[in-house]
């Protein structure tokens, strides 16, 4: 009798649903901001603001708008996929390590009172995360890969990244992308001294 390839194929499938649950939350969140009265922008990150530091929680997953949401989705899903490739439990510490730190920068040095939302902290920790562990001490199959990876990563999103940072216009948090970045970098260096979780593959 022959073996189905459908549970490891499943299984490989079942790593990127992190990712998605995670855009599926935000786009949740917008609908019901839309309708319901009231904005929960208000949850979001407001800088010298002891009583806002739920925002290092919630305000990646809150967005100024439709079109805030949208020019986050597809970014967050390629390289939160890309992540996830090394399992769920890299993808969310990725995640938090990089909300914690880009959060913590951005209320410190964001001008006090300004409130910050919006999923472009994880979009440029996941961007620095991939970029960064090309550098940590894996197999040399595993490098390559990364490597390979990276050199993509960097020609489709390397420009926007760096505007991002050197180069945003009024309204946009560039203290968001960097830190986010950073915490990203924190996480690849973070990571490559763990072990990975039991049954998952690096990428």
């Amino acid at each position: 009798m022959s073996i189905s390839a459908s549970p490891p194929r499943s299984a490989a499938l079942a790593r990127f649903a992190s990712p998605v649950v995670l855009v599926a939350v935000m786009w949740a969140i917008q609908i019901l901001d839309a309708i319901l009265p009231g904005s929960f922008t208000g949850f979001g990150l407001r800088s010298w603001d002891l009583g806002s530091l739920q925002g290092l929680v919630l305000g990646p997953l809150l967005h100024a708008g439709w079109a805030h949401l949208i020019g986050n989705t597809l970014p967050l899903l390629v390289l939160g996929c890309l992540i996830a490739i090394e399992g769920a439990a890299r993808f969310w510490m990725v995640t938090a390590v990089t909300a914690l730190v880009g959060g913590a920068g951005t209320w410190l040095l964001n001008a006090p009172g300004t409130l910050t939302v919006g999923a472009s902290v994880l979009v440029f920790g996941y961007f620095a995360y991939i970029v960064v562990r090309v550098f940590s001490p894996r197999p040399i199959a595993h490098r390559i890969a990364h490597a390979l990876i990276a050199v993509i990563v960097l020609v489709l999103y390397g420009g926007s990244m760096l505007a991002g940072i050197v180069g945003v216009g009024p309204g946009v948090s560039w203290q968001a992308h960097l830190f986010g970045a950073i915490g990203g970098g924190a996480a690849a260096l973070a990571g490559a001294r763990r072990p990975h979780d039991q049954g998952e593959r690096s990428a």
